[in-house]
């Protein structure tokens, strides 16, 4: 519990940061919630599975602070990020390998769906990166929905699908905000639900409630 206090605090900090535009606030304590869900992941049983899980918050903080650093990182974070899905990928793979060809046309129908108006936007330079990613997060959004109603613990499939489709959610509104249309909600929308998401995947590591 304390650890998720943590990352609610850290989360709630960097909120407040956003609001009042303070850059060196936000640079500070963005990665603080993931760094709190990489704690509380310790407490889970030792796995392949948690393993994989905890590389890819490792990832994922590096991906944070190349973002929030001032100056124009995103290729670079979006480097990062690329590895932590493709952390989360091999996670989902050390426990289920079915084709799932359902979840896999599910998850290649809504990467391509956002490729295509991303590219239809002009990507410039970022259409190759972008499309490289794109194919990633569209493999780990296969594997987590391919855990669904399999051998997998109920609890477990469940919270890494969310918190998959929660991921993708997020990455979309940076690209419509970064690519397509900038909205003034976007920053608040794509770090709530890029938080969510990473606590659905950590919470995943758990075998039952016990937190």
């Amino acid at each position: 519990m304390g650890w998720l206090i943590l990352a609610l605090m850290g989360a709630a900090t960097y909120v407040y940061g956003l609001t009042v535009h303070a850059t060196l606030l936000c640079l500070l304590v963005k990665p603080m919630p993931v760094l709190a869900l990489l704690g509380w992941l310790h407490d889970a049983p030792p796995s392949e599975y948690r393993r994989w899980i905890s590389l890819g918050l490792i990832f994922s903080v590096v991906g944070d602070v190349l973002l929030a650093w001032p100056g124009d990182l995103f290729v670079f974070g979006l480097g990062a990020f690329l590895l932590a899905h493709l952390a989360y990928l091999k996670a989902y793979l050390s426990d289920c390998r079915r084709p799932a060809l359902l979840s896999l046309a599910l998850a290649l129908g809504l990467g391509a769906t956002l490729l295509g108006i991303l590219i239809s936007s002009g990507l410039g330079p970022l259409l190759v990166p972008v499309i490289v990613y794109g194919l990633a997060i569209s493999a780990m959004l296969w594997r987590a929905l391919a855990r669904l109603g399999t051998e997998v613990p109920e609890r477990s499939a469940w919270l890494a699908a969310a918190g998959a489709l929660a991921f993708v959610f997020s990455d979309s509104l940076i690209g419509i905000n970064r690519f397509v249309a900038p909205f003034h909600a976007a920053p608040y929308l794509i770090i709530v639900s890029y938080w969510l998401g990473q606590w659905g995947i950590t919470a995943s590591a758990f075998p039952q409630k016990q937190h």
